[in-house]
């Protein structure tokens, strides 16, 4: 009757293994003795089996990944460090209780044997992301099965919810499991760092780390989306899971150390496992929340929202479109070009529009992309029946586009921009997130025609209407 002993945060940047760190080590000292105290602490736990999340192995959009095989193997040598090799036992025991208990909560798992790995076209070696913890607990002659998983980009209740999961398949298998949850804080908190900087860094990781010294999971859950995706971070999922995996246990966290001397945030923290007490279902009281405030967004919506939504939702769950009206509402009688939006948790889930009018009236012209961007936008897998309570739509109407000489034209909050050369067209809506300048505006736009830089382009600029 075991199930999960302790669990730990580590940061995986390579330079904080001497090996490869060498001169920068002293850079990231506190880091490095934190790890060596996580190490022992894991040691001390006396687990049977550890089980490490990371978000730098194959990652699915729809689907958490497991490594199959008997063994786990990989290097160190694309860091310069290749007499630092890794060859575990993998607990396929554990692993397969593991896909079978997600798939009691309909939570998808790819079980990457080398069938599947070829299927995908990965390779089936361990990612820093996994090997910089084990090195540090390889250190202290932990020689236990690991199970390797790599976070997939599924809702956060869903990843929490696959934490459950894996304390279930520990319980069932009477395995003493250790879960590590490798990831760094905020890629973005100083000018130089790896994606620039943002000030939204330093918040993130200031709350991630005050958040957990106090264990407050439900906070953690309902983080701002938008201070999610500015922080540029890699550790946010594989946290959630594991907070999952310690749900209804007590838990007795340690801020081990925290640094960002390179501008990224590395935090080290232990937590400390109690008995059991009992379900605390914040998973499901951040679904529940998280579906009020859609459903009160709902009653607000325009009718050109209302209309795509109920499209998607009518052809999802009947496989028909709704008929239109013999009798339209004026507004949905003109002619425009239309893109609709969707957007889930906050971050985008399909954009498709058409630039100019393709249809009779704008009520055909938003039926027709909802339906692209929610089940044809080649970004995404195609949305599903589960997802259509979590989704947020928006609709953006077209004015006809105008000629400008360029960029010095633009401005992004107030135009939309196409580019066009020869046969490649280009498109970028405006007052989108992140995007603060014409030039930015114009490359993305560019970039996304396939236009190379510096060929010469013809420019052009609209406004929309956009309905929430």
């Amino acid at each position: 009757m075991s199930s999960i002993v302790i669990a730990t945060i580590s940061p995986h940047p390579p330079i904080i293994i001497p090996a490869v760190g060498r001169r920068e080590l002293e850079k990231v000292s506190k880091t490095v003795e934190a790890m060596r105290n996580m190490a022992r602490k894991v040691k001390e736990a006396d687990p049977d089996t550890v089980i490490i999340i990371t978000p730098h192995g194959p990652v699915f959009q729809n689907a958490v990944a497991i490594m199959g095989g008997a063994e786990l193997t990989g290097s160190l040598a694309q860091f310069g460090a290749s007499d630092i090799k890794f060859r575990v036992p993998n607990d396929e025991e554990l692993m397969n209780s593991i896909i079978q208990e997600a798939g009691a909560e309909d939570i998808p798992v790819v079980n990457l044997d080398e069938d599947r790995a070829e299927e995908y076209d990965v390779y089936l070696e361990l990612d820093h992301g996994a090997m910089v913890p084990m090195y540090y607990l390889k250190e202290e002659n932990i020689t236990v099965p690991f199970v390797h998983i790599t976070m997939g980009l599924l809702s956060y209740p869903d990843l929490f919810s696959f934490g459950k999961a894996l304390q279930r398949a520990a319980l069932k298998s009477n395995k003493r499991a250790a879960v590590v949850a490798s990831g760094d804080l905020s890629h973005c908190l100083i000018y130089g760092a790896p994606a620039g900087y943002n000030p939204s860094g330093k918040e993130f990781d200031c709350k991630i780390v005050e958040l957990l010294k106090e264990y407050q999971v439900d906070s953690i859950l309902n983080l701002d989306p938008r201070l999610i995706n500015n922080a540029g971070e890699c550790g946010y999922r594989p946290i959630i899971m594991t907070l999952g995996s310690l749900d209804g246990y007590e838990v007795e966290p340690q801020i081990m150390s925290y640094e960002g001397p390179f501008g990224v945030g590395y935090l080290v923290a232990v937590f400390k496992v109690g008995k059991y007490i009992k379900e605390n279902e914040a998973g499901d009281k951040y679904r529940r929340e998280e579906l009020a405030k859609i459903k009160e967004k709902q009653e607000r919506e325009s009718s050109f929202v209302r209309l795509a939504r109920q499209v998607l939702e009518k052809y999802i769950d009947e496989g028909i479109k709704p008929e239109l009206s013999d009798t339209l509402p004026e507004e949905f009688k003109v002619k425009a070009g239309v893109f609709v939006s969707l957007k889930k948790k906050g971050l985008l889930r399909g954009c498709i529009g058409t630039i100019e009018p393709t249809r009779s009236n704008v009520a055909e012209e938003i039926m027709q992309n909802v339906l692209s961007a929610a089940l044809s936008d080649p970004r995404f897998p195609p949305v599903t029946e589960e997802e259509l309570p979590y989704l947020t739509y928006s609709v953006d109407v077209l004015t006809p586009a105008e000629p400008v000489k360029g960029p010095e034209e633009l401005d992004p909050e107030k135009y939309g921009v196409i580019v066009k050369s020869g046969h490649r067209t280009g498109l970028l809506l405006p007052n989108l997130e992140g995007i603060n300048t014409a030039e930015e505006q114009v490359n993305i736009a560019r970039e996304k025609a396939g236009i190379p830089p510096g060929e010469k382009m013809e420019f052009f600029r609209f406004k929309v209407n956009r309905y929430h």
